[in-house]
């Protein structure tokens, strides 16, 4: 019973549709916070909730560069999860992809010219601030 607990727990990570998100974004490699920001649409604080959550499950681990903090997929075999319940459910879950390329995101890795940007510890990270603004 022990090994169908540990998958359990891994199943219990994949039930909410934030998490499927965050880790469908990564599958394109290493991105900030900010970019899944403007990806998903959603706060900074409710990301970092449920980075938190795959981290300590050991799917996601993060490096930070300056202001920015980037994550990685670290077991990128739960794709291969996800991508046997899409073709099982017959879900087209490969949306947030298509978003990908169409919104304009502010993170240094999408406008490496741009001037770069930090969350405000003051403002608890929701507002972005432009540094040269400073």
């Amino acid at each position: 019973m022990n090994a169908y607990q540990t998958q359990s727990q891994f199943y219990k990570i994949l039930m909410h549709p934030t998490r499927l998100a965050i880790l469908d974004v990564l599958r394109d490699g290493e991105q900030c916070v900010c970019h899944m920001e403007a990806v998903l649409g959603l706060r900074q604080a409710h990301i970092s909730q449920h980075l938190m959550v795959l981290r300590e499950a050991g799917l996601v681990t993060d490096r930070r560069d300056g202001w920015n903090i980037f994550y990685r997929v670290c077991k990128p075999e739960i794709y291969t999860v996800m991508d046997a319940m899409d073709a099982f459910s017959g879900a087209v879950s490969r949306s947030i992809r298509v978003a990908l390329k169409k919104k304009a995101c502010p993170c240094p890795k999408c406008n490496p010219e741009a001037a770069p940007i930090r969350c405000s510890p003051a403002d608890q990270g929701l507002e972005m601030i432009k540094v040269s603004d400073r």
